[in-house]
C-alpha cells in the first residue's frame, strides 16, 4: 500500500518504521518545519523530519497543510491512504481526501475519552486505570471518527507521562500495522464513537504544570507524573520556581502542615511536602536554570529546611 506518513514527535516514529518494515510504500512525510529549540533557539528538525531522511524518504514541511500549491504537491505522491501520528495540526476535509482509501490517525486514548492533545498526560493526571490507542477514521471535528481498531493498556504504578509514552508509541505502531492489514482485508466494521462519553484533553502549558498543593497527595502525585518531564510540573520556594518529578504519596491522615509545607528532608528521601489530605516525597527537582537532579542532593546544596513552604 502506497502510505503518505503524517507526523511530528518521537511518538510517530516507531509508526513510521514499522510501517515501512512491513513493506508499505512510504510515498513521502508530511511534518511540521523544523523549529527553534534549547538554549541557543537554533533550528531542531522533527523526529519524524530525521528519520524521514535517514529512510531517504520525500519530506514536505509546510507551516500550514492547506491551499491548491499543497494540495497538488499531495497528490502529486499518488498515495492510496494518509496515516496521521501526531501531526500536530488539524486536516481540511480537502486534505483529508486526497488519497482513494482517504486518511487515518492514531490516537493515544481509548477513544471518545481524552480527545485532544494531550491524552497521554490527562490520562495520568486523571488517575486512570487503563489508557490504550485507537486507529480511527478522520472526520473534519477532532478525534471524532469512527474507530477501526482499539488497544487497551494498563497504566503502572508510579508511571510517568514520558515512559507512558514510549511504551504506547510502541503499542500504537503494533496496532496500525494491525489495522491497514484488516482494512486491506476489507475485515474492519468500522463503528461510530458514543458521543456522549466524549472527554477531553487539552493541551497543557506552565499554568497547567503549576501545583495546588491543596489537593489530595494522590492528586498531587498524578500532576507530577502527568507533566514529567514537559512542562515539569512546579512550584515556587521563597520565590523561586523549582520543577518536581518523582513523587511518591504518603496517606498517613496524621500529617499535618499548610499544604505545600515541608514537613521533613533527607539525603536519602528527599522531601516529604503536605498536601490537602497526606504528603508527598518528591525523590527528583530541577530548580530554575539548573539541570533535574536528586533531591537529596539540592537538600544538601542548598540547606532546605523543615517549615520552609511551597507556594
Amino acid at each position: 500500500m502506497k502510505i503518505l506518513f503524517w507526523g511530528t514527535p518521537a511518538f510517530a516514529v516507531p509508526s513510521l518504521l514499522a510501517l515501512s518494515d512491513e513493506g508499505h510504500d512510504i510515498v513521502g512525510v508530511v511534518t511540521q518545519p523544523d523549529r527553534p529549540a534549547g538554549r541557543g533557539r537554533r533550528l531542531r528538525s522533527s523526529a519524524v523530519k530525521e528519520t524521514a531522511l535517514e529512510e531517504s524518504i520525500p519530506v514536505l514541511e509546510p507551516e500550514s497543510p492547506r491551499g491548491e500549491d499543497f494540495l497538488e504537491q499531495i497528490t502529486a505522491l499518488g498515495a492510496d491512504l494518509s496515516v496521521v501520528v501526531a501531526y500536530g495540526q488539524i486536516l481540511q476535509r480537502a486534505v483529508l481526501v486526497v488519497p482513494p482509501m482517504g486518511s487515518i490517525n492514531l490516537h493515544a486514548s481509548l477513544l471518545p475519552a481524552l480527545r485532544g492533545a494531550a491524552p497521554i498526560n490527562w490520562a495520568i493526571v486523571r488517575g486512570d486505570e487503563v489508557t490504550g490507542v485507537t486507529v480511527m477514521r478522520m472526520a473534519e471535528r477532532m478525534d471524532s471518527g469512527p474507530i477501526l481498531l482499539q488497544t487497551e493498556e494498563p497504566i503502572l504504578e508510579g508511571e510517568t507521562v514520558a515512559e507512558l509514552t514510549t511504551r504506547l508509541s510502541e503499542i500504537g505502531a503494533e496496532a496500525l500495522v494491525e489495522a491497514l492489514a484488516l482494512l486491506a482485508a476489507g475485515a474492519i466494521e468500522e463503528r461510530g464513537q458514543e458521543e456522549s462519553a466524549a472527554t477531553y484533553a487539552p493541551k497543557v502549558d506552565r499554568a497547567t504544570a503549576r501545583i495546588d498543593w491543596a489537593a489530595s497527595c494522590v492528586e498531587v502525585a498524578g500532576l507530577i507524573r502527568g507533566m514529567d518531564a514537559v512542562p515539569g510540573a512546579w512550584s515556587e520556594l521563597d520565590g523561586n520556581p523549582v520543577k518536581l518529578f518523582r513523587p511518591q504519596p504518603a496517606t498517613d491522615n496524621e500529617l499535618a502542615g499548610l499544604p505545600g509545607t515541608i514537613l521533613e528532608v533527607s539525603r536519602d528521601g528527599g522531601l516529604m511536602v503536605s498536601t490537602g489530605q497526606g504528603a508527598v516525597w518528591i525523590t527528583e527537582v530541577q530548580p530554575a536554570g539548573k539541570s533535574r537532579m536528586r533531591a537529596g542532593d539540592w537538600v544538601l546544596g542548598r540547606a532546605v529546611t523543615v517549615g520552609q513552604r511551597f507556594e
